[in-house]
């Protein structure tokens, strides 16, 4: 659709662009005051859009305009634009792409761009590749200045070009004969306000498709125990430790064999990213597949390695491990640690230990011929055994933070949740609880925890 002029009461007046070669001049209308006419924050108020020019524009003071186009006679005349609060813009001139990109620096809110200027003309012969058409200039400048508002100028038999140039990325088109400092003004106000809009939206489109993301990564990393036919009680809580993140590197899963065998196993990869969480995943999902196959002990470990070697993005990247197996009669079990610290067992009585024993393996992705020894532990008839990462025993114990909690401070902690009747869910949030309490804060590291109760 033709954009026309309004045409004003008293006629405005008309500042034509430097004529002189080099395309460096520029208007003497720069106003250093604030300017208040723009908005800094995106559409909802709550924030700057970092990507868009126009939130620098209280900094800046005024409207920077850089005019691209190559008439050396300077037909395109360019009226006086104002912003919001009445004060003229600055206008800048580039003759060519590699002006351009000379003069687009952080302050230019708006770019009119004539849609005539050759695409090539000027440029040189390494320039990157473009696409071809009519509208091949325009291409490129999107391509120069992906932030920036674009008005595209078209003459007055080429309205569908200006259409197709706004379907293509620019936010508006006008035609060189009508334009008007009124008509003028109001679009490159328009123009930048709807390009922050449209940073905007792909802002929180991109948001919303992180969090879509990392939902699925959860599902991966948190899965629902498979306990059926099995009276074991099964709770956990997952902590990551980044500020604002929604996964860490632990993962952890509990499954109960066709032999009436429950396992469980609960891992930590090193590092905080979403690429040690996707590895987390991959590594839970591998030991219960291995699990439903029949392999356990030194074998399940070793083949999680081997999983572990060829997933990693860098050769340091290692990962900790316990599984235990408990009997189908629920009265003993069978534990392999890779690096990681014991389980802690509680029950009859007897305040909670730690399940020790003298030889465990190293950490997978350390050593390539290690072995993981299989300890065989009693649990008894009523007991509570909890599995967690290191995150949980290396908070501070609030002595000027120096000090850790360490294995014997969270026993310490378990014990006196114990001791206040605590079982289940109520004991792993009172022991998350406390040892941020004791931290001073939020935890640090990641931190999983699983608790397996048999009454």
């Amino acid at each position: 659709m033709s954009v026309r002029a309004e045409r004003p009461s008293a006629p405005e007046p008309a500042a034509r662009l430097p004529e002189q070669g080099g395309g460096k001049g520029e208007t003497d209308a720069e106003v250093p005051a604030p300017d208040e006419g723009l908005s800094t924050t995106g559409p909802s108020g709550d924030g700057e859009i970092d990507s868009a020019p126009s939130a620098r524009t209280k900094a800046a003071g005024g409207l920077t305009l850089l005019v691209i186009e190559d008439d050396p006679h300077g037909a395109v005349r360019i009226p006086a634009v104002t912003d919001a609060a009445g004060r003229e813009a600055r206008v800048r001139t580039a003759r060519n792409l590699t002006e351009a990109a000379r003069l687009l620096t952080d302050d230019v809110h708006c770019i009119l761009l004539d849609l005539e200027l050759p695409a090539v003309r000027g440029e040189s012969e390494d320039s990157p590749a473009h696409e071809s058409g009519e509208l091949d200039v325009l291409h490129r400048v999107l391509g120069l200045a992906p932030g920036h508002a674009v008005l595209a100028l078209t003459g007055g038999a080429d309205l569908e070009l200006g259409a197709e140039a706004v379907r293509v990325g620019a936010q508006d088109y006008l035609v060189r004969d009508e334009l008007d400092g009124r008509l003028l003004s109001r679009a490159v106000r328009y123009a930048v306000e709807r390009k922050r809009g449209d940073v905007a939206q792909r802002q929180l489109t991109e948001s919303r498709l992180r969090a879509q993301e990392n939902a699925r990564l959860e599902r991966g990393l948190l899965p629902r125990p498979l306990l059926d036919g099995s009276d074991l009680r099964f709770a956990a809580r997952y902590r990551p430790g980044r500020s604002r993140a929604l996964l860490g590197g632990d993962f952890y899963d509990t499954v109960r064999t066709a032999d009436g065998t429950v396992h469980a196993m609960i891992g930590d990869v090193c590092g905080h990213g979403p690429d040690e969480a996707a590895l987390g995943v991959e590594l839970r999902i591998a030991w219960r597949t291995l699990t439903f196959a029949g392999i356990c002990g030194d074998e399940l470990l070793d083949t999680l390695q081997r999983v572990l070697e060829h997933e990693r993005a860098s050769d340091e990247i290692f990962a900790t491990l316990c599984t235990v197996d408990i009997a189908p009669d629920g009265r003993s079990a069978g534990v392999c640690l890779a690096g990681h610290p014991p389980p802690l067992l509680s029950g009859g009585g007897a305040p909670p230990r730690l399940l020790t024993h003298q030889e465990g393996g190293p950490a997978l992705g350390l050593l390539p011929e290690a072995r993981w020894p299989r300890g065989e532990v009693e649990l008894g008839g009523e007991w509570s055994l909890m599995m967690y990462t290191d995150g949980l025993v290396e908070g501070r114990t609030g002595n000027g933070g120096r000090e850790r909690l360490g294995e014997d401070g969270m026993l310490e902690l378990i014990g006196r949740q114990l001791e206040a009747g605590a079982c289940g869910e109520e004991l792993l949030d009172g022991a998350m609880a406390d040892a941020r309490r004791l931290n001073g804060g939020e935890l640090t590291d990641d931190v999983a925890v699983l608790l397996l109760d048999r009454a």
